[in-house]
């Protein structure tokens, strides 16, 4: 498992690196192509779990919404939230109040949601004057969080982190991962972005608790569908919904953060 893990690791650094740097297009092509991917596995989850999302709805809602970074100008991003979830609402109406309609409606517009925004985000994070620095601080904060929790968890983790969720997170890998990340997002934060060590402290610990909990918030999800991981797509990782869980947090938190120090700072 783990050299499958490091061979993966290998293969998408490389990729991701290059189209953070790149951006505009590139960028776009990527993060498009990792939203529908993880839209299908969420929709596949949703389904083992017993609901039933309409999943073209939510794929054109999630397109819609990364569409809108690249075209400000038009309303994208209210019409798929917006005229999405209202839409959704209507498939349910042609389903003649089957068993569950309620629970569908909510699992395909929490999936548009989910998904769909965070992305978003990524993208107008990079947009940013600074955004090559506070993507490469989120990414690079994240797996060093990731790491350090992942191989401190395994060798000498036993008091168990939300065990009902997560059964094989511990409070070791917990602490690891901010012992080793809230530091590393610190001092990067100093030398790309001019921040006070302090204030990159506070940042460090914002994105940690940030990955934490995107982890342990699909978890939640996978646990009611009763499967391990959201697919097998990228060996030794599982589905591409695994590998950006704690991107979907992160990067909101990142760009807040972002948004916040330009207005202080």
């Amino acid at each position: 498992m783990l050299t499958k893990r490091i061979a993966s690791a290998l293969v998408l650094i490389p990729v991701v690196a290059w189209s953070v740097y790149s951006g505009s297009t590139v960028l776009l092509v990527l993060v498009m192509l990792a939203a529908l991917l993880a839209e299908h596995e969420y929709i596949a989850l949703s389904r083992t779990a017993g609901y039933q999302p309409c999943a073209i709805l939510a794929y054109v809602s999630v397109a819609l919404l990364i569409l809108g970074q690249q075209w400000p100008h038009l309303p994208l991003v209210e019409l798929s939230i917006g005229i999405g979830a209202l839409l959704a609402l209507v498939v349910e109406v042609f389903h003649r109040n089957r068993s569950g309609s309620f629970e569908s409606w909510g699992a395909t517009v929490a999936g548009m949601a989910y998904i769909g925004l965070p992305l978003l985000l990524a993208l107008r994070l990079r947009s940013m004057d600074d955004g090559l620095a506070w993507m490469a601080i989120a990414f690079l904060g994240t797996w060093a969080c990731d790491t350090a929790a992942y191989a401190v968890g395994r060798a000498i983790g036993h008091r168990r982190f939300f065990p009902a969720i997560s059964p094989k997170k511990t409070w070791e890998g917990a602490i690891a991962g901010l012992l080793l990340g809230a530091p590393v997002v610190a001092l990067m934060a100093f030398y790309g972005l001019s921040l006070s060590f302090p204030v990159g402290l506070i940042f460090g610990v914002l994105l940690v608790a940030a990955a934490t909990f995107g982890d342990l918030a699909e978890s939640v999800i996978k646990r009611q569908a009763g499967v391990k991981d959201s697919g097998n797509l990228i060996p030794g990782h599982g589905g591409m919904l695994d590998r950006v869980d704690s991107l979907l947090f992160v990067f909101p938190a990142t760009y807040g953060f972002a948004v916040v120090t330009t207005l202080l700072f």
